[in-house]
């Protein structure tokens, strides 16, 4: 009998603030950074999983996954791998460590890394990427895999059984179509709040030429600035092309109706996140009056209770589901079931080191067995770090690839984790002169 024998956490980080990338109204400097796990079972095997951070903190973020390790540690896998419902709702009902959420924070995103290093582990075991291992369950499994407390009055599980049900006709054709065409990304590249303008009409005369269907700019900082940004934009793309923009929670709801009021001449694609990610109702006042400019969110929301309000309340007009926000795979299930419930496209955020490889599994696995064809179905795109994992995004006229090898995309290169540890890594001590003993 195969059992769990290390759980090992490593706090990995990219010094992406040098050259600012990244930097948006709230996050002037970031450092791409990843708690990043090992799962290893006695037979050798091993799954990976990842929480996205900015820096600061992963070490924080470390720790509280390194605290599960009494929940898998010595248990037998084919139990664990063959009950992950049972396994993700084992972790966020343990009652001390819930205290510390419930089911939100630092510790619910520790679980989701967990969750999700033991689906990468079995999608490995089963040789198949994680969205057609997802995709290929039957429509029970699916549902046997959400925890619907606190969902049923937006969705129950019977509703959940006949939207997967609904998507089975054609299944088989759809994942075959995803596989040639794959699915359309839109670029967050050029448009970091801390890059010039120069830099920034050179990244979306690339970014045109490379076939992308969307572009999106950071705001937030300065209105008179994001007036001229968007004006460049707008004269490098045309009037055709649509380019979003992303506040990253930077308003209040006047503020917000008031700065978008100035770039509505611009016509945005939808205005991203134009204050708290908890606020429901704020953001339905601000998608009321900014009409008809939509309205996103959803890479900072929590858990599926505040993804189901914002639907409920009418506050969004597109979801922007996060890899390693909420509880892992299966939390994330639920939210693309609740979408399709309020015909919600689901345009995953990514753009961290990492959230590119994991959040192009779910929109797959979404187009082929939940939602199924969408229009406005498009993953964010993020030209950065994709070197460093085994296997990187391939992004080809605009699109995201169906990603073909085993597993959910989370492990990165031994060589980089080693060149890119914090402190000790020799990427860091050459930065910050830290003694290595």
């Amino acid at each position: 009998m195969a059992t769990f024998t290390s759980l090992a956490v490593r706090d990995v980080r990219f010094p992406t603030s040098r050259d600012l990338d990244g930097s948006d109204a709230m996050n002037p400097d970031p450092d791409y950074s990843a708690a990043y796990v090992e799962l290893r079972t006695s037979d050798e095997e091993a799954g990976f999983g990842l929480v996205f951070t900015i820096g600061r903190g992963n070490d924080v973020q470390a720790a509280a996954i390194q605290a599960l390790a009494p929940h898998v540690l010595d248990r037998d896998v084919e139990g664990v791998l063959g009950d992950l419902g049972a396994f993700s709702r084992a972790l966020i009902e343990d009652s001390q460590l819930r205290w510390l959420g419930p089911e939100k924070g630092v510790m619910h995103m520790a679980i989701g890394a967990l969750v999700n290093a033991a689906w990468d582990l079995r999608a490995r075991r089963e040789d198949k990427p994680l969205w057609l291992l997802l995709a290929e369950l039957a429509p029970e499994e699916i549902v046997d895999l959400v925890d619907f407390r606190y969902l049923t009055d937006a969705l129950t599980r019977q509703e959940a059984l006949e939207i997967l049900r609904r998507a089975e006709p054609g299944k088989a054709e759809r994942i075959a179509a995803l596989r040639t065409r794959g699915i359309p990304a839109y670029t967050t590249t050029p448009g970091w709040l801390g890059y010039s303008d120069e830099k920034l009409a050179q990244l979306l005369v690339e970014a045109r030429a490379e076939g992308f269907a969307m572009v999106k700019l950071k705001v937030g900082g300065d209105v008179e600035d994001d007036v001229r940004r968007m004006a460049i934009a707008r004269r490098v793309l045309g009037e055709d092309v649509p380019i979003a923009m992303d506040a990253n929670q930077r308003w209040d709801v006047d503020e917000a109706i008031a700065w978008l009021q100035r770039l509505a001449p611009y016509r945005p694609a939808w205005i991203e996140e134009p204050t708290s990610p908890d606020d429901v109702l704020a953001h339905a006042a601000i998608r009321k009056a900014v009409a008809p400019l939509p309205v996103a969110t959803g890479e900072q929301v929590q858990n599926r209770i505040i993804a189901k309000q914002l639907m409920q309340a009418g506050a969004i007009d597109v979801f922007q589901l996060d890899a390693a926000r909420v509880g892992g795979v299966n939390e994330n299930i639920a939210i693309l079931l609740l979408a399709a419930k309020f015909e919600i496209p689901v345009c995953p955020h990514a753009g961290g080191v990492g959230l590119c490889e994991l959040v192009q599994h779910y929109a797959f696995f979404d187009a082929a067995a939940v939602s199924a064809e969408h229009p406005r179905r498009y993953i964010e795109y993020v030209d950065h770090l994709h070197e460093h994992f085994e296997t990187p995004v391939s992004i080809l006229d605009g699109a995201y690839q169906a990603p073909m090898t085993a597993g959910s995309g989370a492990r990165i290169h031994p060589s980089t984790v080693d060149s890119h540890l914090y402190p000790t890594g020799p990427v860091w001590t050459e930065e910050i002169h830290v003694p290595v003993a």
